[in-house]
């Protein structure tokens, strides 16, 4: 299979959370985030060719997911959602940059036609979308290398597959808690050592008062 080259790219804290609870904006906490650290995010949007969130990240979040802080291109916008679960006055329907929302047969026409008269659809899979299928769909379109700044759930279902190549965190200098408060990555986990996807730190390095690390998945051969 040719897909893009997937990299996971997150604020989180000391704790692992990515929000103060479950249905609470990620911005909140992104309000912590000083200017170099927000470069150092926006440097990354400016070189990848997509950048992909959940619909839950659509619905809670409203982002733009343009790049505002340094120079350079806005990457391809990519939602996939298996029923076209955008509200239509989000802003990645607006004509900042390309959006490509990504349903399953299950979308129901009605959404889906509304989609189409803002930006582009595709179709990937049945009940669910074929995470699989759409990376090689998105290669043949040209995203080759593709940004994710997804939720825990998005995030799962991306590892899960074998679909991601780095992670790349942004470390906020407080601690949430909560047992239900999302996490960097959520679904139902692997259960064994064996299963565990294995990581290597290649980078660490601090970006105005945040520290930075960086993440290689480590393939089983």
């Amino acid at each position: 299979m040719a897909r893009p080259y997937v990299i996971i790219v997150s604020e989180v804290t000391v704790d692992g959370k990515l929000t103060l609870q479950r249905g609470v904006s990620s911005k909140e906490i992104m309000k912590f985030m000083d200017e170099e650290a927000n470069r150092y995010l926006h440097e990354l949007r400016a070189k990848v060719d997509g950048i992909m969130v959940g619909a839950e990240t659509i619905r809670t979040d409203n982002p733009f997911l343009t790049v505002r802080y340094v120079e350079g291109k806005n990457p391809t916008r990519i939602v996939p959602t298996a029923k076209a679960d955008i509200p239509l006055d989000s802003h990645i329907l607006e004509k900042h940059a390309p959006t490509i929302i990504v349903t399953s047969k299950t979308a129901p026409d009605e959404k889906v036609q509304k989609l189409k008269e803002k930006v582009d659809v595709i179709q990937c899979g049945e009940e669910k979308v074929d995470l699989i299928k759409m990376m090689d769909i998105l290669y043949d379109r040209g995203i080759k290398n593709l940004m994710v700044e997804g939720g825990s759930t998005l995030n799962w279902e991306l590892i899960k597959n074998g679909l991601v190549d780095e992670i790349r965190l942004i470390h906020m200098p407080f601690i949430v808690g909560g047992s239900n408060t999302p996490t960097l990555v959520g679904g139902e986990g692997f259960k064994t050592l064996e299963d565990v996807v294995k990581t290597k730190l290649r980078a660490h390095f601090i970006r105005g008062s945040h520290l930075i690390t960086e993440w290689e998945i480590k393939f089983e051969d």
